[in-house]
């Protein structure tokens, strides 16, 4: 039975009182003689039926509304009922709109609060709220793949034990203003990230534009992202690394020059011997200068337009053959040969002629170089081969020393040598394989790298067809280097 239900009692008693005061006045008439008794006994007689039905009208209404207002409090979804009196009706019209006002800001609200949710979700970097004790009350999906499953529930101090983080929570929780901090995370992997602490404000702030949140200890107190700025530093490091190798590589052969000319000036202005001694080992150290500086220039244009696919169509075996054909009498003046293994033709390439006669120029030259003298430098050729027959490979073979495996993955970082005094003494600049890895990325290719000690290495550089490459997705940023 409903709290507001009237009992038959109930509802005599209401009558009744409603009904004294007629009664009363009916009987001070009678008692006073202005009526009769007959007629006060009929006046009577209306009263109380004429009173009970006033009264079962109206209030039969007010129960109505008030069982329809009951089942509303309690979320059943009925129909606004239909009552007699007009006062009825208007009370249970004003009711079922403030009930349709209130659904429909329900639903709105519904929809943004799942909205939010789904965009918290969705962010790429770990999203956490804590609450004033510092404990994780919400996270999403890339915080829980970054700190593990059990997150909510578990204090800071558990995840990031890191003690500028964990002040900057606490000097936000205690109403200063947002932080960044950075800091680096050894394990699993290393990594280095920024940690952006946000005061939680919305419903919950205290309205004093300070960002202070005035909240229970369990009440969302502060906001929590991590953004992982590991690659950014990395490179920050490499453009350092690149300037300070550029620096010094430019730097010797200077120094050499300033020190050869500060002594023709002084001690050897008359020795005609001397001079020409110091003229040539300067002419050899402008020259490093002039091939590093173009290199550097060469490879600062490669790496503009990587991401562009070339437009041209190019006879690869060709470009091979000119190769080889420039390179013959450097082979020569070591007692080399300079063997190309291929068919009579192989399908074009879409490429840069120029860029891919520099690629294997610069492969074979470094194959001239390494190789034992007396040995034989093998250009090879095949294709098309792999998934769908759209790719030609050109292996350039030497016999030389070989190449330790610990140091293929580095072979085209720039300015990595083996041996860096051999590499200088054979006018290397350590650019030549880092430019070869940039343009054959342009032509959406691979260049890969075997070696073995003592017995010599293979670099091999797989292009697409002019068929296939028209179809194939950009290339992404290229890998240093694939050994096989």
């Amino acid at each position: 039975m409903r709290p507001w239900t009237m009992s038959f009692s109930r509802f005599a008693a209401i009558s009744a009182l409603f009904s004294a005061p007629g009664l009363v006045v009916i009987a001070l008439l009678a008692g006073l003689g202005l009526i009769g008794v007959g007629t006060a006994a009929l006046a009577m007689a209306a009263v109380v039926p004429g009173v009970t039905g006033a009264v079962y009208f109206y209030f039969r209404d007010a129960l109505i509304v008030a069982e329809y207002l009951d089942r509303l409090t309690e979320g059943e979804d009925v129909r606004p009922p239909h009552p007699v009196s007009e006062l009825g009706r208007a009370l249970t019209g004003t009711v079922a709109r403030l009930h349709r006002g209130w659904r429909q800001r329900e639903r709105s609200l519904t929809a943004q609060v799942t909205a939010a949710a789904g965009l918290i979700e969705a962010l790429p970097d770990p999203f956490m709220v804590l609450n004033r004790r510092r404990t994780v009350v919400r996270a999403n999906g890339a915080a829980f793949a970054q700190f593990g499953d059990k997150l909510v529930g578990r204090d800071l101090a558990d995840l990031v034990r890191h003690p500028q983080v964990l002040a900057a929570v606490d000097a936000v929780r205690d109403g200063g203003g947002p932080r960044t901090i950075e800091f680096s995370r050894p394990v699993p992997v290393e990594q280095v990230l920024e940690a952006r602490v946000k005061p939680f404000v919305g419903a919950l702030d205290n309205g004093s534009g300070s960002g202070a949140v005035e909240t229970g200890a369990d009440e969302p107190a502060v906001m929590l992202t991590f953004h992982d700025i590991t690659a950014i530093k990395r490179s920050e490091q490499m453009r350092a690394d690149f300037v300070a190798n550029a620096s010094h590589e430019l730097r010797t052969p200077l120094a050499t020059l300033i020190g050869f000319i500060e002594t023709l000036r002084g001690p050897a202005r008359d020795d005609a011997g001397a001079r020409d001694r110091f003229l040539a080992i300067m002419e050899e150290q402008a020259g490093r200068m002039s091939r590093l500086i173009n290199d550097l220039l060469s490879l600062s244009r490669i790496e503009l337009d990587e991401h562009t696919l070339p437009g041209g169509q190019v006879d690869l075996l060709a470009v091979v053959r000119s190769v080889i054909d420039t390179l013959e009498m450097q082979a020569e003046a070591r007692d080399m040969k300079i063997v190309l293994q291929a068919p009579e033709a192989l399908p074009p390439v879409l490429g840069d002629p120029d860029q891919l006669t520099q690629v294997f120029q610069n492969l074979v030259d470094n194959a001239i170089k390494y190789a034992r003298a007396g040995t034989e430098v093998t250009v090879s050729a095949s294709g098309p081969q792999g998934r769908g027959r759209g790719h030609l490979s050109i292996a350039v073979r030497d016999r030389g020393d070989g190449i330790a495996r610990n140091h293929l993955p580095r072979l085209t970082e720039r300015f990595y040598r083996v041996d860096p005094a051999r590499s200088r003494a054979l006018g290397g600049t350590g650019l030549g394989l880092a430019i070869a890895k940039h343009i054959v990325s342009r032509h959406r290719g691979r260049l890969s790298i075997d070696s073995e000690v003592g017995k010599g290495s293979v670099f091999t550089v797989t292009l697409p067809t002019a068929s296939a490459a028209r179809t194939a997705p950009p290339a992404p940023a290229p890998a240093e280097t694939d050994a096989i």
